[in-house]
């Protein structure tokens, strides 16, 4: 993640108190997003990806976080564990059933916070995710939400090449739509993002 990240975290950290509550932190990735874990009393970290799992172990140790903090491999919907609030860190919009999954972490604990790009974000376009994107907060919406703001973020990249390889792996329509910023150097991509607690 090329955003601010310290401004990202600062956002969910005044959007959501995290102290002292236990958390299943859904698409924990590498570990960008965990520093609210410091203040919290439990981590169940969830990612279905083998390297990030990997990346986030070694995160949480470096960070002396490893006495608070479980990493789960696997699928969310997997997920048995208890606790105070489901928070969704940018992975609601790949989740294949948005509405199963909230139904599922309403199942898990009486919170859920979610964290994904805003409709209409154009770093979501680029990706090729703006229809999933839409469809995640549909579902969330229909869920209920009792307080939700959005803010501005930015995708940084020091030129065409470095956005390319960010995006290699994620094939079609993303390569096709990037294919407008060919040539450019200090390529800034707009990424509002929501951060909604549901009801």
């Amino acid at each position: 993640m090329a955003t601010d990240v310290r401004a990202l975290l600062d956002n969910i950290q005044s959007a959501y108190d995290f102290r002292d509550k236990s958390v299943i932190h859904v698409g924990a990735r590498g570990g960008e997003l965990m520093g609210y874990a410091a203040s919290a009393r439990s981590v169940l970290a969830v990612d279905a990806s083998p390297e990030a799992a990997r990346r986030l172990g070694v995160k949480l140790r470096e960070q002396g976080l490893l006495s608070r903090c479980i990493v789960f491999r696997g699928d969310f919907r997997a997920v048995r564990a208890r606790a105070d609030v489901v928070f969704f860190a940018f992975c609601l919009h790949a989740m294949g059933d948005p509405e199963a999954a909230l139904r599922h972490a309403r199942s898990l604990a009486p919170e859920t916070l979610v964290v994904d790009f805003a409709p209409g974000c154009r770093w979501a376009w680029y990706r090729g995710e703006d229809q999933r994107v839409d469809a995640g907060w549909a579902a969330a919406e229909r869920t209920g939400i009792a307080r939700d703001d959005t803010f501005m973020g930015a995708e940084q990249f020091r030129d065409y090449p470095e956005l390319l390889a960010a995006l290699q792996s994620r094939g079609e329509p993303g390569l096709a739509r990037i294919a407008e910023l060919a040539g450019r150097q200090g390529i800034a991509i707009q990424m509002p993002y929501r951060i909604a607690l549901l009801r």
